[in-house]
């Protein structure tokens, strides 16, 4: 929230460098990007402050300007409100047949394969040279492929990355000498394991370990901050969105979107901007945004209780060794009015902290930690307290650390606490007491997305890891279902195919399905609205249910993924 750039000044920021709180910071040219909301001419911002503007669609944008210009936005009367972007994590016999996707491909079945639709994979590349991405010419089935970390000519709209076309790909693997002409696609690995999944067509393996739509076109985007491979920001994925949304309206195909990108970094109900664009987005174009709900289920990251009139409760969290920082982001109702204490391993305190301090800035030792506190937006009146630890020397002081919160003028008195993700601070960095629901991550908390948690397909039992909902204060239900996410076999780089486990590879299921359905509805004619809300419902009612759970539930959602189902019910609808 931007009411943290207005009381935080140059010295304090500078002691915060790469945290939590400089994530929309160029360390190259000191600027900053902000995520705005906005109507109306939102270009005379860049007449006038000589701002950067990217508009990402009728309602929000992302505007670069000086760290010193960033409080002259709240003068453009077009500007309804700010938000600074954060850091996002990737989380990490094919399952086919438990989601009931094989007798959907099969020509016996419905034939389907994805055929004349668009998957498209935001996460951390692809390996382009892979033979499950290429036709049976050898040719790539890639339309585009933007890498966002590379320096070279963007994609026509946008400021940075470099965009190869599918002509490109293939001049360079036609040439045998792929990444003398072209960088590596995928370094990590990650987006190249989704992509197979969903869009895999097992020609490594004479056609045995095909994804769920082994003939859809591929739009993949290797999201990372500007000119850098480290942990991708919100404002990349929005830009991604953006962009595959605007291939798929050029070339006038359906469009399956896979996101297994998240953060812990926000209120999990839902209301803010980076939410609030991929929800508007979903409704746009035909198409289906589906979203991994994370490994935290039983991260230990996520605490809540609820406090009493003139009762103090304690949260307990311990800190893994060698953490240079993290965050701690604590969200309230903004009516009660609650005091915090911190205190380090060693027993040093903050103090008693009140909202009447705003910003307090302390050090233990070889750290300096900021608890800010927030306001609520037009959208929420959600309040949050952010806690940023940063070691100046050596790392954060491991060990156990408690947070005091005590209970002034109490009205509602629930409070929520999260941690970092797992790929930020593993699994040595946890509440004692941690909260069982509510362990989603940002933007599988999105209303709009198709929101995907795993199961163990091989026992039918749900994974320990996987992101259990609902949303905060039980807004929205979700997960929407679940998909198997345990010992998937899938493409790697460099060739042929490894295991993955964690709800990144449940995701991709849900995206090849929503692609097979696109192709019987859209591309074959048979149910020409079959996109957005309307592929959510029809995976609903299609999902298996276990005889005498209740569902929707915070565990399973509507159920496990059964496409065939689906595709039944859909066909005796017509």
């Amino acid at each position: 929230m931007t009411d943290i750039m207005d009381t935080l000044d140059d010295s304090i920021l500078a002691e915060f460098s790469d945290t939590e709180l400089e994530a929309g910071m160029d360390p190259d040219t000191g600027n900053w990007e902000v995520i705005v909301k906005y109507h109306g001419n939102i270009l005379r911002v860049e007449a006038e402050l000589g701002a950067e503007v990217e508009i990402l669609n009728q309602n929000f944008a992302i505007i670069t300007l000086p760290q010193n210009r960033i409080d002259d936005l709240y003068n453009f009367f077009e500007i309804e409100y700010i938000e600074l972007p954060k850091y996002l994590t990737c989380g990490l016999a094919r399952s086919m047949d438990s989601a009931c996707i094989t007798p959907v491909q099969s020509e016996s079945g419905f034939g389907l394969t994805g055929r004349g639709t668009i998957i498209a994979i935001l996460d951390s590349g692809i390996d382009y040279t892979h033979p499950d991405f290429r036709n049976a010419d050898g040719s790539t089935r890639i339309l585009f492929f933007w890498d966002q970390t590379a320096q070279g000519v963007p994609p026509a709209g946008f400021k940075s990355g470099t965009e190869d076309s599918s002509a490109q790909i293939n001049a360079a693997l036609a040439s045998g000498l792929s990444y003398r002409e072209l960088p590596p696609g995928d370094i990590i690995g990650h987006g190249t394991a989704v992509a197979g999944t969903a869009a895999g067509n097992g020609r490594s393996s004479g056609g045995r370990e095909r994804g769920a739509a082994p003939e859809a076109s591929i739009i993949p985007v290797r999201l990372g901050n500007r000119g850098r491979e480290s942990f991708a920001r919100t404002t990349e994925l929005m830009r991604a969105v953006k962009y595959v949304f605007d291939k798929a309206r050029l070339m006038m195909m359906p469009l399956s979107v896979n996101i297994s990108y998240g953060t812990n970094d926000g209120s999990h109900a839902g209301n803010s901007l980076f939410e609030s664009y991929i929800s508007d987005m979903s409704q746009e174009w035909k198409a289906s945004i589906v979203v991994a709900s994370g490994n935290e289920g039983a991260a230990g990251h996520h605490f809540s209780t609820a406090v009493r009139q003139s009762e103090t409760v304690t949260a307990e969290f311990s800190i893994s060794d060698n953490l240079n920082g993290l965050f701690l982001a604590i969200w309230k109702n903004f009516v009660d009015t609650l005091t915090f204490e911190l205190i380090a391993p060693n027993g040093m305190s903050s103090g008693i902290v009140s909202s009447a301090d705003r910003d307090v800035v302390m050090h233990f030792g070889n750290i300096v930690v900021l608890i800010h506190y927030g306001q609520p937006t037009p959208y929420s009146a959600d309040h949050e307290i952010f806690i940023q630890f940063k070691a100046n020397t050596g790392f954060v002081p491991a060990g156990l650390w408690n947070v005091l919160v005590h209970g002034v003028n109490v009205v509602d008195g629930t409070v929520d606490m999260w941690l970092p993700t797992l790929e930020e601070v593993t699994d040595g960095t946890s509440f004692l007491r941690p909260g069982t629901q509510t362990t989603l991550t940002l933007p599988s908390t999105a209303h709009g997305v198709l929101t995907v948690g795993g199961y163990n397909a091989s026992i039918d039992s749900l994974t320990a890891f996987s992101g259990l909902g609902y949303t905060r204060k039980n807004i929205y239900v979700k997960p929407d279902l679940v998909a198997p996410a345990v010992n998937i076999l899938s493409t790697s780089t460099g060739g042929g195919y490894g295991t993955f486990t964690g709800t990144s590879i449940a995701a991709p299921f849900v995206t090849g399905s929503a692609a097979l359905m696109m192709q019987w509805g859209i591309v074959d004619g048979n149910d020409p609205f079959l996109f957005a809300e309307r592929i959510k419902a029809m995976l609903h009612r299609g999902a298996r249910r276990i005889p005498g759970v209740t569902y929707p539930n915070p565990i399973w959602g509507y159920g496990a993924l059964c496409l065939e189902t689906t595709m039944d019910y859909l066909v005796n609808s017509i």
